[in-house]
C-alpha cells in the first residue's frame, strides 16, 4: 500500500457519517435485530413479541442466532426445530438441497427458524451465524413478503458473524435486552459501541431502545437507557408468575390474557421507535450507574514493582549490552 492509499483511507475514516435516520422506518420490511447478554431473557421476549405481532395481523418471520436454540423452543412450546446448520450439514452428505420446508416452522401466524450452531470445540458459532445467512439468502429471504423479520442474536459474543446485522446493514434498527446488573448493561453498551463503531464505516443502523427484563424496581438499566440517549420500549417486571410460565415454555403475550397489555405496548413501539445513534458509555460511566459496593468500583489500582513480581529485594542492573563507540 503506498502512502498515497494511506492517507486516502484515514482522510475516509476522519469523515463524519450521515447522522442517523430519525424518521419513520419506509422499507416494505422492518428487520429488526435484538441483542442481549445469554440469560436476560431476549428469547423470551421476542418469543411473547413475535406471538403477538402475529396475533395483531402482522406477517412476522422469528429467526433464532443464537447456538443454544432456544428462541424457538419457547415458540413452540419447549419442542426444539431443526436448524439450519443441522439440517444443511445432513444434506450435503446425502447430496440434497435445503428446502424451507426442512427449516422454517409456523405456530398461530408466527414463522420461525433456528440457524443454530455448532456444538462446543467443534466450530466457530459466528462462522455458523454467516453460512446460516448464506443458506437463507439462496432461499429466497429477500424476496419473502413479511411486515417484520426478527433475529434473536447473543449479545456477549464478539467475533464478527454475530455482528453480521450491524456490521453489513442487514438491519434497519437495534434494540438491546437488559436488566437491573452490570453484566447485561455491559453487553447492551458494547452493543451501542458496536453500532456507534460502525456508523463510523458508513453504516446505518440505529439502536431503537432497550427492552428492561426482570425488572425489580431498582432502576439501573432505566438510568443506563438514559445516559445512552435511548428509550425504554418496555419494563417486564420480575414477577413470579412470568417466571414459572417461562421455564415452562408458555407464552405469556396472549391477547386477553394478564401479560397482553405488556406486550401490546412492546409491539407498538418495536414498530414505531426510530433507530437513533447512541452515546455508549466508558467504563467508569457504566460503573457510576451502581453502588461501588455492588459494583467493587471503589477498588484502587496499585502499580506492582519488579520487587513484588520477585517476591523480594531487586536491584537494579547494569546493561550487559556491549556499545561500540563510532568509528
Amino acid at each position: 500500500m503506498t502512502m498515497l492509499d494511506t492517507q486516502a483511507l484515514r482522510d475516509e475514516a476522519a469523515e463524519e457519517p450521515d447522522p442517523v435516520h430519525t424518521g419513520e422506518v419506509k422499507s416494505e420490511t422492518q428487520v429488526i435485530a435484538i441483542y442481549g447478554k445469554g440469560g436476560s431473557g431476549k428469547s423470551f421476549a421476542l418469543a411473547n413479541l413475535s406471538y403477538m405481532m402475529a396475533q395483531q395481523g402482522k406477517r412476522v418471520l422469528l429467526i433464532g442466532c443464537d447456538p443454544k436454540s432456544d428462541t424457538t423452543s419457547l415458540l413452540f412450546g419447549g419442542k426444539s426445530t431443526p436448524s439450519i446448520i443441522e439440517t444443511s450439514s445432513k444434506k450435503k452428505l446425502a447430496g440434497e438441497d435445503v428446502t424451507i420446508e426442512d427449516v422454517c416452522f409456523q405456530r398461530d401466524g408466527v414463522f420461525a427458524m433456528e440457524l443454530g450452531g455448532p456444538e462446543v470445540g467443534r466450530g466457530c458459532g459466528g462462522r455458523g451465524i454467516i453460512h446460516g445467512f448464506e443458506t437463507l439468502e439462496n432461499l429466497g429471504f429477500h424476496e419473502w413478503g413479511f411486515d417484520y423479520v426478527l433475529l434473536d442474536f447473543l449479545g456477549d459474543v464478539v467475533c464478527g458473524g454475530f455482528g453480521l446485522p450491524i456490521a453489513r446493514d442487514m438491519c434497519q434498527k437495534v434494540i438491546v435486552v437488559g436488566s437491573n446488573d452490570l453484566q447485561s448493561l455491559y453487553v447492551a453498551n458494547n452493543v451501542c459501541k458496536a453500532v456507534e463503531y460502525f456508523r463510523k464505516m458508513g453504516g446505518n443502523v440505529g439502536v431503537a431502545g432497550m427492552i428492561v427484563n426482570k425488572d425489580d424496581g431498582t432502576g439501573e438499566a432505566k438510568a443506563f437507557a438514559d445516559a445512552v440517549d435511548i428509550p425504554v420500549l418496555c419494563a417486564i417486571p420480575a414477577d413470579e408468575d412470568i417466571r414459572r410460565k417461562s421455564a415452562n415454555y408458555q407464552i405469556i403475550g396472549k391477547p386477553g390474557g394478564q401479560w397482553a397489555p405488556l406486550f401490546e405496548e412492546l409491539a407498538v413501539n418495536v414498530a414505531e421507535a426510530p433507530p437513533l445513534q447512541p452515546a455508549p458509555l466508558e467504563q467508569d460511566g457504566l460503573l457510576a450507574l451502581f453502588s461501588p459496593d455492588e459494583t467493587g468500583g471503589n477498588v484502587e489500582l496499585v502499580p506492582a514493582t519488579q520487587a513484588d513480581m520477585r517476591g523480594g529485594s531487586y536491584e537494579p542492573r547494569a546493561s550487559l549490552e556491549v556499545v561500540y563507540d563510532e568509528v
